[in-house]
């Protein structure tokens, strides 16, 4: 089959579509999205939403496909983060997604009262406000929760795993000039966050020896999105397999840095 990487009907079941990577079938499925008119119905295998990933994982700098990769969360080397575009932002909502625009899940603010939204869209104090974010797996389940503190100086993020249990903080460091953040476990830092100019666009993720072991890169989100909404997209690019808890600090970061620096800015 001499055809290029893309979404297809799957065979074993026509409610779904199946990634061909170009030379085999994989695992991945996602369920099948048809767009109806009086004319015709037509099969949506990639089109913009595949090409607009493919974009964003270019302009972070990533070189071609990164190989490997299991499907979750967890063991992909390339995690896209996008914003869900709204004209009236009252809560914080994203998809995640990876290098080849495979849904691997999603990111939904909770805990979040009426007053609270309301604050969100008429004002410009988000800093005032508790953010909870659950981060949840393409089958929906929680696999992270971040907790930022309302805070009106420094922004710490409590991330824990999705049952509750405590993995650590994510620290700010400095308030001006480049940010920083530390990763700190059980009262040691194991790792941090680094931005690499005082946009903050572009983050090195480092472990305990200064080592950088991902990056971060905010990317262009396109004129009409900049123009009518404060969505963000993100690229978390892994350089090697690390462990947790850093494993899971990093994922965090990649909505962290979205909720900790963009949505306080105005």
């Amino acid at each position: 089959m001499n055809t290029a990487p893309g979404w297809y009907p799957d065979n074993a079941d026509p409610r779904f579509v199946r990634w061909w990577d170009g030379v085999q079938w994989t695992p991945h499925v996602q369920p099948r999205q048809e767009r109806s008119d009086s004319h015709h119905t037509e099969l949506q295998v990639g089109g913009t939403g595949q090409d607009r990933v493919a974009q964003q994982v270019q302009r972070a700098g990533v070189q071609g496909v990164v190989s490997g990769g299991g499907g979750t969360l967890f063991d992909e080397p390339v995690l896209v983060v996008n914003q869900k575009a709204k004209l009236i932002e009252m809560s914080n909502s994203y998809v995640i997604y990876d290098q080849h625009a495979r849904h691997l899940g999603t990111v939904e603010q909770v805990g979040q009262s009426g007053a609270a939204k309301a604050l969100r869209a008429f004002t410009k104090m988000d800093s005032m406000l508790d953010v909870r974010l659950e981060i949840r797996d393409v089958h929906g389940m929680p696999r992270l929760r971040v907790t930022r503190p309302a805070t009106m100086w420094k922004s710490k993020v409590v991330v824990e795993r999705g049952d509750g249990l405590p993995i650590g903080e994510i620290v700010q460091e400095n308030v001006f000039g480049k940010v920083r953040f530390a990763y700190v476990c059980n009262g040691t830092q194991i790792g941090g966050l680094y931005a690499e100019n005082w946009r903050a666009w572009n983050f090195s993720l480092q472990d305990h020896t200064g080592t950088e072991v991902a990056r971060i890169t905010k990317t262009w989100q396109g004129f009409s999105k900049a123009m009518f909404s404060t969505a963000d997209n993100y690229v978390v690019q892994f350089h090697r397999p690390v462990p947790d808890p850093l494993l899971s600090m990093i994922v965090a970061s990649g909505v962290t840095v979205d909720t900790v620096l963009s949505q306080n800015q105005g």
